[in-house]
């Protein structure tokens, strides 16, 4: 058995095949079909349990009561009370497929994982990219601003927080700080967005701020946090990033790091996606990930389900080829 966890592919790129448009420029991007189509949210969640995929996430990235509030026109309530749907959404999907699959088939219930974006996201104005606000916004004003939507997803029950696209390091703390005080329990990664092969996008190392958050986990005594990583980013870049956390370690002390990169295509506001054939596919860069200590690997932005069932592939092959070394 592999150690490594497939996660799902990009939400609103496999999305797009059910509600046939492209759903880039949307204020509230996918979250919008929480309300619209929920069905096709669903069916989207199927197709990546049905491609391997060992843990979903919610459609709840872009999900938050400022922005249903401003785009949909709903009450507080309202909209906490569809983040809990969409929640519920993914439950049904998970509990469809291992009906339809048989128990010998399943290795594993999948994990559901509550996607849990950046303050910068609900802005709308690309911070979550640079992580400019940083320097505007108190820890304490993050942590008010996340803690309604992680209160909605865990009431509707999730086995993970998913905390992703974290543009910068205070963010990053003032989330650990608050899982570690308000939620021992709860399971939860946390994944960066990232500059270049060595920055997180507000500037600072990632391997410090990976190596800080972990030794900050581990003084506080939490075993909840599983993994820590990257998503959203150019898979090219993946690999130093995770060289400068984990290469000098022994295995026993490595960190467990979690990947989900886009295609690497690239993404203007004029152009939409631009380079597809150029793409090295996600695959081809899955055992060197492995090797360097990831845990969970997935698929962001352009990556489709046919993508998370070659990167299960390659995982399986990677298992079985050490095993028999």
């Amino acid at each position: 058995m592999s150690n490594v966890t497939v996660l799902d592919g990009g939400f609103a790129t496999q999305l797009s095949v059910h509600v046939g448009k492209s759903i880039d420029g949307d204020p509230l991007w996918s979250a919008r079909f929480n309300a619209t189509d929920p069905n096709a949210v669903f069916k989207t969640h199927l197709d990546f349990l049905e491609a391997g995929a060992e843990a979903i996430m919610t459609n709840t990235y872009q999900a938050s009561i400022e922005g249903y509030v401003e785009y949909l026109n709903l009450d507080e309530d309202t909209s906490l009370s569809l983040i809990k749907s969409t929640v519920r959404v993914a439950h049904m999907a998970r509990n469809h497929y291992l009906a339809q699959v048989s128990v010998e088939e399943r290795t594993s219930i999948p994990l559901l994982v509550a996607s849990i974006g950046p303050y910068g996201a609900h802005l709308h104005d690309g911070s979550e990219y640079t992580g400019r606000y940083s320097n505007d916004v108190s820890m304490d004003t993050i942590q008010k601003w996340h803690r309604p939507r992680i209160d909605a997803c865990l009431e509707a029950g999730v086995d993970v927080l998913g905390i992703e696209t974290i543009p910068c390091k205070m963010e990053a703390e003032a989330l650990l700080d608050m899982m570690c005080d308000e939620y021992p329990t709860v399971r939860f990664w946390i994944s960066f967005q990232c500059k270049d092969n060595q920055h997180l996008a507000n500037g600072e190392l990632f391997s410090e701020t990976v190596n800080s958050l972990w030794t900050k986990a581990r003084l506080r005594r939490n075993k909840n946090l599983l993994a820590l990583g990257v998503n959203c980013v150019h898979p090219q870049i993946v690999t130093p990033l995770f060289r400068s956390v984990n290469e000098k370690k022994l295995p026993e002390t490595r960190i467990p790091l979690i990947v989900y990169p886009n295609s690497g295509e690239v993404y203007t506001v004029e152009d939409g996606w631009q380079g597809r054939e150029d793409c090295v596919p996600l695959e081809h860069y899955v055992p060197q990930w492995i090797d360097l200590g990831a845990r969970f690997i997935g698929g962001c932005c352009r990556t489709y389900a046919r993508d998370i069932k070659r990167i299960k592939q390659t995982v399986i092959n990677h298992a079985n080829s050490n095993h028999c070394h």
